[in-house]
């Protein structure tokens, strides 16, 4: 079982972010993606938001770094470490824009990226860019579609369908990667349908551990249904999690304890038939975090695979 971190201080909502992060900037995220790289993690992902209605500014905060950008920015830091958009809100640009993006940042990284995608939720910022909100599941569906041809290996790729047309447009440079990594995001049941007819992985949003396995199990089922093969990354975000014995108060949904006996609550999630687990880690402050990616990659992570 892998296991991976949504970066801090690129996304600033007040439901995860700690207050050390609203003083932080690129040479924290440099850092900890270093630091997350060092400690085996498998990928550092960064969050997609264009603009943040004032109505939800005080929860969701207006501090939303570029995926493109910010993983760019640390593709040059880090040696293998994947990166991930959790996720790229692509119904808000065209296919061909987003291609462009993400097939540059993938052979600029040595062919280290996961296309990570989902349809969205802020009314107002669809609006702000054109985009009807009421169709943003088959925008989405579209979209994937036409990201498939057009992050493929053709220079020339085409889409014909209802929403997007093109052909005889090339974009150079192609992606490194012979297929780029597509997982979809979301718990609803039109985005785990979504996940399993269109995408070669899922991130759940906000499950709980209880009601994985009947979401995974839908999952199996569709795919058995229309014949769908192949490769399937099944994610998971575990509770927050704090190694060792916190001397200050980590909220009562926080893991914490030794290594051994975090490793054995995660293992639940393999037993699931969860492939990768997303971590976030309490902290004060930059060391701190750093300390605890650190102790989870060299403590923790090598006990996951035990029986």
């Amino acid at each position: 079982m892998q296991y991976g971190i949504q970066l801090p201080v690129q996304s600033q909502s007040t439901i995860y972010a700690e207050p050390w992060e609203a003083s932080a900037g690129p040479s924290d995220l440099v850092e900890i993606a270093r630091t997350a790289d060092r400690a085996g993690f498998s990928y550092v992902a960064c969050c997609d938001h264009v603009a943040v209605p004032r109505r939800l500014a005080p929860a969701m905060s207006t501090v939303w770094y570029d995926p493109v950008a910010t993983l760019a920015f640390l593709a040059a830091a880090t040696e293998r470490v994947r990166l991930l958009s959790h996720v790229a809100v692509v119904g808000l640009r065209h296919p061909l824009v987003t291609a462009k993006q993400y097939a540059t940042l993938d052979q600029l990284s040595g062919g280290r990226l996961v296309l990570g995608v989902g349809a969205g939720h802020v009314v107002e910022e669809f609006e702000a860019l054109g985009v009807d909100f009421r169709q943003r599941g088959a925008v989405l569906d579209e979209s994937i579609d036409a990201l498939r041809a057009a992050l493929g290996p053709d220079e020339f790729p085409e889409h014909h369908g209802k929403l997007f047309d093109f052909q005889d447009l090339g974009q150079r440079p192609r992606p490194a990667q012979p297929r780029v990594p597509l997982w979809v995001g979301g718990s609803s049941p039109a985005a785990v349908r979504r996940a399993a007819l269109k995408g070669d992985g899922w991130l759940p949003q906000g499950d709980p551990r209880e009601r994985l396995p009947a979401q995974i199990e839908r999952i199996r089922e569709i795919r058995a249904e229309h014949s769908r093969q192949g490769p399937f990354t099944v994610g998971a975000i575990a509770e927050p999690l704090y190694v060792g014995t916190p001397a200050w108060d980590v909220g009562r949904r926080t893991l914490s304890g030794p290594p051994d006996e975090l490793a054995e609550s995660l293992r639940a999630y393999r037993a699931m038939g969860v492939h990768q687990i997303q971590v976030r880690f309490r902290s004060r402050g930059r060391a701190e975090l750093t300390d605890q990616i650190t102790a989870f990659g060299a403590q923790v992570a090598p006990l996951l695979t035990e029986e």
